[in-house]
């Protein structure tokens, strides 16, 4: 279990004594037998970006409780939110799963992106008519796009759930039609996509840590911020923000993964329970977003937030807006990964 043993002791440097059941850097590992369903018994460290109220957290938790429940303990998961490991730096986070700092990760692909930008070709703005689209493309050619590119870094892809489609907030005005967006300062992700689609539609995208954003609001230095709608309700955006527009602008999801050195070197019935709770969980987290955004919104109006749900018409004028630099994103990311997510040229 050399893998093993590098694992924690990476970890250890970074958080001394963070984990629990192992002593001097070594890993408490006991043979298979026939309790605990014959499953080994190991403790997996698993990091995650967001608060533990964001969706790649509870999904963590999910996966934790299903594996722990599945094999009667034996094997756990201990989950660490808000990229504790890495000092809150999801960079470093990403450099952790691919060197085996830690052994199982869940991270959005704008945040992947920084070992292979190729990873963020699915948040090529309007390429998916609604969840349901976005799940049979992934679950068929677009995971199987994924596996491919992550296994060339060290990474093994377990599966893939919604981080959500990305509306727009703000404390300016309404946002309606291109004209509306122009001259906003919004903060985005540093990811090239979404910056240059805010640069085109006029406005003044602001990459900033998504810990800095609240107190950036509320004091005026940025108008608004675009994410998901259960992101931007756990980070209480409805609280300072008037405006909300839905247009699904991009899709966003989590890649569930494992460092491919420690996979392997786990027993061969342990790595099936992982898959098989690893799948389980995307779903369960797939189905948690998809139900609760529609309450989420309600809550929203009848908070008092001004909530835009754009018509196709509206929508079209955006999508002409923007397709020359979406033509721009197709022939980058090229003709392999536009196939594997179905993305027409223009």
């Amino acid at each position: 279990m050399k893998a093993r043993v590098l694992s924690l002791l990476t970890a250890g440097a970074v958080m001394t004594g963070l984990l629990t059941g192992c002593s001097g850097g070594t890993k408490n590992v006991e043979a298979s037998g026939e309790a605990g369903k014959g499953y080994q018994k190991i403790e997996l460290v698993m990091a995650v970006n967001g608060t533990d109220i964001q969706i790649d957290s509870r999904v963590a938790d999910k996966f934790a409780e299903l594996v722990e429940e599945a094999s009667d303990g034996n094997v756990t998961i201990a989950v660490y939110p808000n990229d504790q490991l890495a000092g809150g730096n999801s960079t470093k986070g990403i450099e952790m799963i691919a060197g085996g700092g830690v052994d199982l990760a869940a991270y959005a692909t704008c945040v992947m992106a920084v070992i292979d930008e190729q990873l963020s070709v699915a948040t090529i703005p309007w390429i998916f008519d609604d969840y349901q689209h976005a799940r049979e493309i992934i679950d068929n050619t677009g995971g199987e796009y994924y596996a491919e590119r992550l296994e060339a870094k060290g990474i093994t892809y377990l599966g893939s759930f919604h981080n959500g489609f990305r509306q727009i907030t703000n404390s300016k005005r309404e946002v309606r039609t291109p004209e509306d967006v122009k001259r906003l300062k919004i903060r985005v992700p540093g990811s090239e996509v979404y910056m240059k689609f805010f640069k085109t539609l006029g406005a003044d995208p602001v990459a900033m840590s998504w810990s800095e954003v609240f107190t950036a609001i509320q004091q005026g230095t940025i108008d608004g911020q675009e994410n998901g709608i259960c992101i931007t309700e756990s980070a209480k955006m409805d609280e300072i923000q008037d405006y909300l527009t839905l247009w699904n602008y991009t899709y966003e999801n989590d890649l569930f993964v494992a460092n491919t050195e420690i996979w392997e070197s786990l027993e061969q019935k342990t790595r099936d329970l992982l898959q098989e709770k690893a799948k389980e969980a995307c779903e369960w987290g797939r189905d948690t977003v998809e139900q609760e955004e529609a309450d989420i919104v309600e809550e929203f109006r009848s908070e008092g937030m001004t909530v835009t749900e754009l018509t196709e018409e509206e929508l079209d004028a955006f999508k002409e807006e923007i397709s020359g630099v979406k033509q721009e994103f197709i022939e980058k990311y090229g003709e392999k990964a536009c196939e594997a997510f179905r993305i027409e040229s223009e």
